[in-house]
């Protein structure tokens, strides 16, 4: 296994975890940075700048490496343009979070794709705003049928109608949390905690599910503790998976990726 050097800081978790899928892709292929350029196509100070985080891989590139590395192109695709929307928002911000900007090297394909749009902002900014006149639409309606009714404010109040209204703009209530409970045992010579038997998802700060739930639960088993057992990757989590990664040796970036997994369920 590569020994990696340590992420910048600054990196963001989504651009992070490209970062990670990609370096565990290159140790897959067993391929140098010069042999991986004359595969891919981009030259080889481009992929040590991509796979130190310092600049982010235009999307033929990542498709290149998925199918070098015998993977899916399509989820790491889908990795890729979270990264992208979380690249761009960090250097709109005014670049203060941002990694280096490096001048791109003639390639011999294109890398438009580094600083092309991405509708996905776009289509929330229309669903909200969508949102936004549906409910203005509705409370006219109210009033107008109370005025129609020749109602006055009181009983604007207690209408049907208006109560609707503002059911409509109050905010949703949330579901109640799921619990999780640890019930470590070991199976085929590997530990499970009863939640999840994933041995390669990709978890950061900010993830949530039954994934974070195990590892937690694994984290614990190792002696280290990760908090409450809530299945939300935060701060304690982090810090508990940084402790194992230096432990074990392993790169001390705070994310468990298929090495830690394999670490956590040994």
């Amino acid at each position: 296994m590569s020994r990696w050097k340590a992420l910048p800081a600054e990196l963001d978790p989504r651009v992070r975890q490209l970062v990670v899928q990609l370096r565990r892709l290159k140790d897959h292929s067993g391929l140098s940075l010069r042999q991986l350029a004359a595969k891919t196509g981009y030259s080889p100070k481009s992929w040590e700048r991509y796979l130190g985080g310092r600049s982010l891989p235009p999307s033929e590139a990542v498709e290149a490496m998925a199918r070098i590395g015998g993977d899916d192109p399509t989820r790491l695709l889908a990795l890729h343009e979270v990264a992208a929307e979380a690249w761009g928002n960090a250097r709109e911000d005014g670049g203060a979070s941002a990694p280096e900007a490096v001048a791109a090297e003639p390639e011999i394909r294109s890398v438009r794709a580094e600083s092309a749009p991405f509708p996905g902002r776009s289509l929330r900014i229309a669903l909200v705003a969508g949102t936004a006149a549906l409910v203005l639409a509705v409370s006219a309606a109210v009033l107008l049928l109370v005025r129609l009714n020749g109602g006055g404010d009181g009983e604007l109040a207690s209408s049907p109608l208006a109560s609707s209204a503002s059911s409509a703009t109050s905010a949703p209530r949330s579901p109640a949390a799921p619990t999780y409970t640890c019930r470590p045992e070991r199976s085929d010579g590997r530990w499970y905690a009863g939640i999840s038997r994933t041995r390669d998802a990709i978890l950061a700060d900010g993830h949530a599910g039954p994934e974070v739930a195990e590892a937690q639960c694994l984290l614990r088993r190792a002696g280290v503790s990760p908090g409450v057992v809530d299945g939300i990757f935060g701060p304690l989590t982090e810090r508990a998976v940084k402790r194992v990664q230096q432990r074990e040796g392993l790169v001390v970036d705070g994310i468990v990726g298929p090495h830690t997994w394999e670490v956590l369920r040994g």
